[in-house]
């Protein structure tokens, strides 16, 4: 069977809307990051090259490198939730019927849920890194196609959004609550960050247009 990566947007579509687990909200939220990613290498591409653009081609070549790099990363990261969500369904589907049963289903429920509370997490710090990545397209990218850098940084803040709401949801079933408290603390810090950082880059895109 094909990777995700590898279908049309059409099949990923209608996956979305089939009654099938996988893929969901964790894999939209990598397609987000990685469509933030996807836009600001566009305005990279569209400002390399062009005279007007002369002073700032290196920075636009070294962003585009970023960009590009930051796409491949969360396209991996579409995989990723699917994977770590079979395994946690997986876990959720061991035998019970004995109490040494029921210890050891618990315990590897617990293991896949770290895992799943930290997948979603990378895909959050990924995004808000997209988030970043659009500030420099937005403050020196092209201006014909400026508008590409502002919905950069919305799909990335999505991306953001989404992906921490799967943080949150898996974080609130495990039992070793220092380790939940820590990755939410960390979460919390990367949506005060990125909701600041997409205000204010939203308002330079707005505000050349």
């Amino acid at each position: 069977m094909s990777e995700i990566k590898d279908r049309s947007v059409e099949t990923f579509l209608d996956e979305l809307a089939s009654k099938q687990a996988t893929p969901g909200g964790g894999s939209a939220a990598a397609v987000m990051g990685a469509q933030a990613a996807a836009l600001t290498s566009m305005v990279c591409n569209l400002t390399i090259g062009k005279p007007k653009y002369a002073a700032v081609e290196a920075q636009m070549q070294a962003l585009l490198s970023e960009s590009e790099a930051l796409r491949q990363t969360l396209i991996g990261m579409i995989k990723a939730d699917v994977d770590v969500f079979d395994k946690l369904m997986a876990c959720y589907g061991l035998p019970k019927s004995t109490d040494e049963e029921k210890i050891l289903r618990t315990a590897q429920i617990q293991v896949v849920l770290k895992e799943a509370t930290l997948v979603p997490l990378e895909c959050a710090k990924a995004c808000a890194k997209a988030i970043e990545l659009s500030r420099v397209a937005a403050e020196h990218g092209n201006l014909g196609v400026i508008s590409d850098a502002g919905v950069a940084v919305m799909a990335g803040y999505a991306g953001l959004k989404s992906a921490a709401l799967n943080v949150q949801i898996n974080a609130a079933s495990l039992k070793d609550r220092e380790f939940a408290e820590a990755q939410l603390a960390e979460l919390d810090t990367l949506l005060q960050a990125g909701e600041k950082a997409g205000e204010q880059i939203y308002r330079i895109v707005y505000e050349k247009l």
